[in-house]
């Protein structure tokens, strides 16, 4: 079989080589395309275009498969915590006990925010939304740290600085619920690990701590580690894109919450919790929004959140752990979540539809996870910042290995420009 492809335009040839991954799929690069064609490739959405090479991240959508770093997610997300997570996929191996010991200290060492952060928090609008909050303050923590402004850092100040990084988004997402709470900060504690750390500096009052049931600590531990990181999604792309240019770590990462943010992404467990608010409110009708859901070109349609993937097309192999960990902890919280019957029926209901069969949409990771996260406590505009917790780990090292990859170039699409053709230009007087 040939390594490469001709394609030839207008009797102009260029030689494509392929590259083969890991897994044996293939990708045809064409990088040299337009020098020697005079022509580009269009894909709108990217959707079948690679625009790097990784080692992080594994996705087969039509398997459902997510590994990371070669481990399968059913493996890790019921053996390892979430900061073991972290430091597999920013170094690319699990870590000893000592290893781990020693990322955890060089993380909790990190987490007191600045006080003009937390100045510049408690003036944020709060009929504003969280993700907002939570970009505007990553991006800020730059002014305080000039030295993450070096745009060809060495690998001791990458690593220092994500460190930094990975800290102080579990204090800023703690203290931005504290804000949009009305209630006063919270400070961290030395002695508690990331998730339980967390769960203190949200739910702690100044004369009485938080102590989380274990259930609860092993639900959010779950969570974080199945955000922890999908491959080249819409965020993700955005951080490299934006570190491509060589911007620094905190503009790239607020980069990437701001397109967490949307609905069609880290936005989509807020969407669902509020579509099964609405199937509950009118009198729990799961049927009658199905069929909303399939009146294609009806004034009425809605979109039947939590629903499909642009990679999966099978069963998100993520949602089903989710799935299972929420009928355990609403079991031992005893909570009765009548959200929880709207979600199993509306499931059952678009998993027997031959409509929704042949397009093979599945419930993915947003469908659940907002019944946790409500189960626990959190409101509702939080969840897409608990999604941006969960997806840190994977932003950061999808930047430590585009910064360390000395083929890296700075993103820059092309487009078919469809727009006027060359014109006259005509004066105002003759207008």
């Amino acid at each position: 079989m040939s390594d490469s492809i001709k394609i030839i335009l207008d009797g102009k040839t260029c030689e494509c080589p392929i590259i083969t991954g890991v897994e044996g799929y293939k990708a045809v690069d064409i990088s040299k395309l337009l020098a020697a064609t005079s022509h580009i490739t269009f894909d709108n959405g990217f959707a079948n275009t690679g625009a790097c090479v990784s080692k992080i991240t594994f996705v087969d959508g039509g398997n459902g498969i997510l590994r990371y770093r070669g481990y399968p997610i059913q493996e890790l997300a019921q053996h390892v915590t979430f900061t073991e997570t972290a430091y597999l996929l920013l170094e690319g191996e699990l870590p000893t006990a000592r290893q781990l010991q020693t990322f955890d200290r060089s993380v909790t060492k990190h987490l007191a925010l600045p006080g003009g952060v937390l100045k510049s928090l408690e003036s944020y609008p709060k009929q504003g939304h969280p993700m907002g909050a939570l970009a505007a303050m990553i991006c800020s923590l730059a002014g305080h740290y000039p030295e993450s402004l070096n745009p060809d850092p060495s690998a001791d100040e990458i690593r220092e600085i994500i460190f930094q990084m990975l800290a102080k988004t579990n204090t800023l997402a703690a203290c931005s619920y504290r804000h949009f709470s009305g209630k006063e900060f919270i400070s961290p504690r030395k002695d508690l690990d990331y998730e339980s750390n967390f769960l203190h500096m949200m739910f702690s009052t100044a004369k009485k701590d938080y102590h989380p049931d274990e259930t609860v600590v092993s639900a959010i531990r779950t969570l974080l580690v199945l955000h922890a990181d999908h491959e080249q999604n819409c965020s993700t792309s955005t951080v490299r894109l934006a570190g491509s240019s060589k911007a620094n770590l905190f503009a790239s990462i607020s980069a990437g919450v701001c397109a967490l943010w949307g609905p069609l992404h880290g936005g989509a467990n807020q969407e669902v919790m509020e579509m099964l608010e609405v199937i509950h409110a009118d009198g729990g009708d799961v049927q009658k929004f199905v069929n909303r859901a399939k009146g294609k070109g009806s004034s009425d349609k809605v979109r039947l959140m939590g629903f499909g993937h642009r990679v999966y097309k099978n069963y998100d192999p993520r949602a089903k752990i989710i799935k299972r960990r929420c009928m355990d902890i609403l079991k031992k919280l005893g909570v009765h979540d009548p959200l929880l019957e709207v979600a199993l029926k509306l499931e059952d209901a678009a998993l027997k539809d031959p409509y929704f069969i042949e397009r093979k949409l599945y419930p993915n990771v947003d469908f659940y996870s907002g019944l946790i996260y409500k189960a626990i406590g959190l409101p509702t505009v939080m969840f897409p910042v608990m999604f941006a917790l969960g997806r840190m780990p994977g932003w950061l090292a999808h930047w430590k290995e585009m910064k360390l990859d000395p083929s890296t170039r700075i993103g820059r699409p092309r487009q078919v420009y469809a727009g006027s053709a060359e014109r006259r230009f005509v004066p105002m007087n003759q207008r």
